[in-house]
């Protein structure tokens, strides 16, 4: 059953009665298994006595996006063909300089058009421009979030203490599973003009886009993938997640968000796997991947500033730009800081950590970018450094979530600290803190180690 709060109706036309086809534009739920946008446009389908199209639009310009993001999420649309078309789903992809052109030029065909939600502002840009020119029903469904966002809150949240209570309050009623539907008219048959998918790389030679990030080999794309990441976790890392989550040397990680990022598996199947697990850890994970990401979406579909300094809250604004002409004790120019060229052994792991793996530890994200406002030269440079730092070379980069954790470091879902240089009254980090609680030495040989790995051959397992 998909709950009536996932459902919401973006215009009140009629449906075509010409129609051939119900589509589904898939945007961002990339995936067949426990799409629930999927099996709405599915039962859709079947009522109107119509096939079931779904259309992918690549666009070449998605922000700060590169090769790297591209072939993760192209792997992922290859295995999501095929499982489309053992269902008998007709799979549509297409190059569009336009997304929302592309959209309507099949709608014309379609009784109505089904769609993922959206959380960044380009894609709620996207839905918007679409609402204007469809002359048939258009129709979002949450699909990427536990508990949608507007039934959490209608506002953006102070931090995880005030969401989490309105998450814990309707965990329960969304966390459910979700049906196939069976599909009654098969649309493996309908003529479209549509790229292979057979070839990657080929695909990817077609694109005219930033190429200077190389593909990451140890972690690949795709449902099938994700699926044996979690059941990796599940088997070896759920027990002692709450303990070992945050320890940098441990690795201790579920390595999900590249594939829920992409929505290349659901977070409901995740949460719903980890539950019937019966951990004791179960609530630590249920904390970051529910209470932590869901924040994140509430503050990019509430904040519309998200991905610049004046989305910070106003103390925080405030005592960094007081101390903005403190003296540091370190300048480094972008450059210096891409290539990893500072004198913190730390922090130069993480960068090639991020910059080599696509994938920085949770944790050390937090200090990267803590150090970053040290060793530039305004909080606003700052800001600037560590989304391009992070959106460029991270494969759950551009996400909410990373617009969210970026922001953290300059106070966002914080508290005002003791006063002190440069930092004014925003959460301090150093070095010392993390020896205090780490085995940092370890966690440097094991970056290196991991990093070796990949630039010879990217097996990691």
């Amino acid at each position: 059953m998909i709950q009536e709060e996932r459902i919401q109706h973006l215009n009140n036309t009629r449906p075509n009665r010409n129609g051939q086809f119900v589509l589904y534009w898939m945007q961002q739920s990339q995936r067949v298994k426990f799409n629930q946008a999927l099996e709405y446009a599915a039962q859709s389908a079947n009522d109107a006595s119509v096939p079931l199209v779904v259309f992918f639009a690549v666009t070449e310009s998605f922000p700060e996006a590169n090769l790297r993001h591209y072939h993760f999420m192209l792997s992922g649309l290859k295995q999501t063909e095929m499982q489309l078309r053992d269902r008998g789903i007709r799979f549509v992809i297409r190059i569009c300089k336009n997304i929302e052109e592309c959209v309507a030029e099949l709608a014309q065909r379609a009784v109505m058009v089904v769609t993922d939600w959206g959380y960044l502002s380009i894609q709620q840009l996207w839905r918007k421009q679409l609402v204007s020119v469809l002359n048939c029903p258009f129709v979002q469904i949450e699909s990427d979030a536990i508990v949608p966002v507007m039934v959490a809150s209608s506002k953006q949240e102070i931090g995880a203490r005030t969401l989490r209570t309105k998450i814990q309050k309707n965990f329960n009623r969304f966390l459910q599973p979700l049906k196939e539907v069976s599909i009654g008219k098969d649309s493996l048959h309908l003529k479209f003009k549509s790229e292979s998918l057979s070839d990657t790389d080929a695909f990817l030679e077609l694109l005219k886009i930033d190429r200077t990030v190389p593909v990451v080999k140890w972690l690949k794309g795709g449902p099938e993938e994700a699926e044996t990441v979690l059941g990796r976790f599940l088997k070896k890392k759920l027990s002692g997640f709450g303990q070992y989550r945050n320890d940098p040397s441990k690795n201790h990680l579920s390595n999900l968000s590249p594939y829920l990022h992409f929505g290349q598996i659901s977070p409901v199947h995740v949460a719903l796997k980890v539950s019937e697990a019966g951990s004791a850890d179960t609530a630590a994970f249920l904390e970051e991947m529910v209470v932590r990401r869901e924040l994140g979406f509430n503050f990019c579909m509430y904040n519309g500033n998200y991905d610049s300094f004046s989305a910070i809250p106003g103390w925080a604004a405030e005592t960094l730009q007081k101390h903005r002409k403190d003296k540091r004790p370190r300048h480094y120019s972008l450059r210096e800081l891409e290539n990893a060229q500072t004198y913190d052994s730390y922090w130069n792991a993480a960068q090639r950590e991020m910059v080599h793996l696509g994938k920085m530890h949770g944790y050390m994200r937090m200090y990267w970018g803590k150090k970053i406002i040290e060793w530039s030269p305004t909080p606003n440079e700052a800001f600037k450094r560590a989304l391009y730092l992070n959106n460029k070379y991270s494969i759950d980069g551009r996400d909410p979530n990373s617009f969210t954790g970026v922001a953290w470091c300059f106070g966002l879902h914080d508290r005002a600290w003791g006063e002190r240089d440069i930092f004014g009254k925003v959460r301090y980090m150093n070095s010392k803190g993390l020896e205090r609680k780490f085995d940092m030495k370890k966690y440097v040989e094991l970056v290196n180690k991991r990093v070796d790995r990949e630039l010879n051959n990217g097996s990691h397992r």
